[in-house]
């Protein structure tokens, strides 16, 4: 026996953009569930920002990147006035990605959007997304929100190199080694936020504090792939973390390196993981398997020492 999935009008839910909406996706619960869409850590969010004598709906954070995020609501169908304040507020704000919620996208605006991605660099990102409801029978309406237009990562990363040049072998691997891992998160129904992939040789995974995060790099000359807690400049923390050592490696279950590097503001405690080789491949899926589960073991078990 199963019950028949019906669509709630959002309009019922939330009967005030400003005062409804903005206020119920600004709790935490909420506005995590937009990050993980989103593959980002939206923190300290701000309400109503004024920008000159218009205000924009919520302002946030991307907690590893620091990356500022402006989110526009609209509990109705797309219009150009909201698409002209959006550009606006970006602007005004110096917004790095830019979030489009609304009830419909409209075919020209869902244009237009795609166009703006198209266009700008990989220092600006757009998203156009449709927030939906859903109920089986009497049961509490389930919010989702649906992305309907997002940065093509792929050709912003490309046009981000000088001019028209190729990327050069080891950036264009690296970005193969991102998307990769990426599928695989997906197929893993993100356990951890998804990041932009890009030619860096660093991807960021946050941990709920701006004082550490967790970071992959790829190290290609070693073979290797290091995981870590990278610690921003908390001396402090590194002590704290070092005297609990030999627990902390055998709750993780592998070894770690821990250098404080006296000389400079981050500290950093890495595990690596060996086998990397970008003229071989084979080992991609293992690989990519084993960095994820080492990930979210490290995720999970640092909290209890933060």
């Amino acid at each position: 026996m199963f019950g028949i999935l019906e669509e709630v009008d959002v309009r019922k839910l939330w009967q005030h953009e400003q005062y409804d909406f903005s206020n119920w996706l600004a709790q935490d619960e909420n506005i995590n569930q937009l990050g993980n869409e989103i593959g980002l850590t939206l923190v300290d969010v701000n309400k109503e920002v004024f920008v000159g004598s218009y205000r924009c709906d919520l302002v946030a954070t991307d907690e590893t990147t620091g990356m500022k995020v402006i989110l526009e609501n609209q509990l109705e169908a797309t219009n150009h006035d909201h698409l002209g304040k959006l550009i606006t507020y970006a602007s005004g704000l110096g917004a790095d990605v830019v979030v489009w919620i609304v009830k419909e996208a409209r075919e020209e605006h869902r244009s237009a959007i795609e166009w703006l991605n198209s266009k700008t660099t990989q220092d600006i990102s757009f998203f156009l997304i449709e927030i939906h409801a859903y109920q089986i029978g009497n049961s509490l309406p389930a919010p989702k929100f649906v992305i309907v237009e997002k940065p093509n990562d792929f050709i912003k990363a490309t046009r981000a190199m000088s001019g028209d040049k190729e990327l050069s072998r080891s950036q264009a691997e690296r970005l193969n080694f991102w998307n990769q891992m990426n599928e695989c998160l997906e197929e893993k129904n993100y356990p951890f936020n998804v990041r932009k992939a890009t030619t860096d040789h660093w991807y960021d995974v946050a941990i709920g504090t701006s004082k550490a995060h967790i970071s992959i790099t790829l190290v290609n000359q070693t073979n290797a792939i290091g995981i870590e807690y990278y610690i921003n400049n908390d001396k402090d923390l590194f002590d704290k973390l070092q005297l609990s050592a030999q627990k902390l490696e055998e709750e993780l279950g592998f070894v770690l390196e821990w250098r404080r590097l006296d000389n400079q503001k981050a500290s950093r405690i890495i595990h690596y993981i060996s086998g990397l080789d970008f003229n071989n491949q084979t080992n991609y899926p293992q690989l990519i398997e084993e960095v994820i589960d080492k990930v979210v073991r490290m995720k999970e078990i640092i909290k209890e020492y933060l």
